[in-house]
């Protein structure tokens, strides 16, 4: 089926009693239409929008460090008794070190929790469609929050990871990122062989964030 994954970052109107709101409109959309869609809130609001809702609830980031002196570090044990079923690895605005991917990437399989690594270019997506997470998302970074997507903008990026990542490993699905915004992108990126899409401003910034989700999802 195909996943349409919401990260709320840190914007306010994603933020706090808004994440709350955001994300039972999500599920809503998603009970009327059919469709899946996780969300990724902040840390901090991940147990109230777990509570709140039963659609997937993603951390936006996850360490691959477990018990013990790590203050400051987020943990696969945490954030999967807050409510969450996985987690974004590697967010082009949290970059990590493979060695660090691949360690919060066994963190979360021992806690039985989902992982999305962004990548950035097909050769990145192939380094870490190796490592096997459950997905991979390719996000250019310069497009990120451009409105351009890039599935338009840069096809064969796309294109070439989901081709890198079944040489390597067919299990692992390949979701489309940066720019998403309406139905027609969300379908450009079915078309390139995507399992779906990992989007944010489009939908967080919209005046009516309903309605701009509805407008999404008329792409499947």
């Amino acid at each position: 089926m195909t996943i349409i994954v919401l990260n709320f970052k840190t914007y306010r109107e994603s933020t706090g009693e808004d994440a709350l709101t955001l994300s039972r409109i999500c599920e809503g959309v998603a009970r009327e239409y059919g469709v899946e869609i996780a969300v990724a809130p902040q840390t901090a609001d991940i147990g109230r929008v777990a509570e709140a809702v039963e659609i997937p609830v993603f951390a936006q980031h996850v360490d691959g460090v477990g018990f013990g002196s790590f203050t400051g570090h987020t943990t696969a044990t945490s954030i999967k008794e807050a409510g969450a079923k996985g987690s974004l690895i590697n967010h082009s605005e949290r970059r990590l070190k493979l060695a660090e991917i691949d360690a919060a990437i066994a963190a979360c399989r021992s806690c039985g929790l989902k992982t999305i690594v962004c990548t950035n270019n097909v050769a990145t997506t192939r380094a870490a469609a190796a490592l096997l997470p459950d997905y991979v998302a390719v996000e250019p970074p310069e497009l990120i929050g451009s409105g351009i997507p890039v599935s338009k903008a840069d096809p064969e990026v796309v294109r070439g990871s989901v081709e890198a990542v079944k040489a390597i490993e067919p299990g692992v699905a390949v979701l489309c990122g940066a720019g998403i915004t309406h139905g027609e992108d969300l379908r450009a990126a079915l078309d390139l062989g995507s399992a779906g899409v990992l989007l944010a401003s489009g939908i967080i910034k919209a005046k009516d964030q309903r309605l701009a989700l509805e407008d999404l999802v008329t792409g499947i």
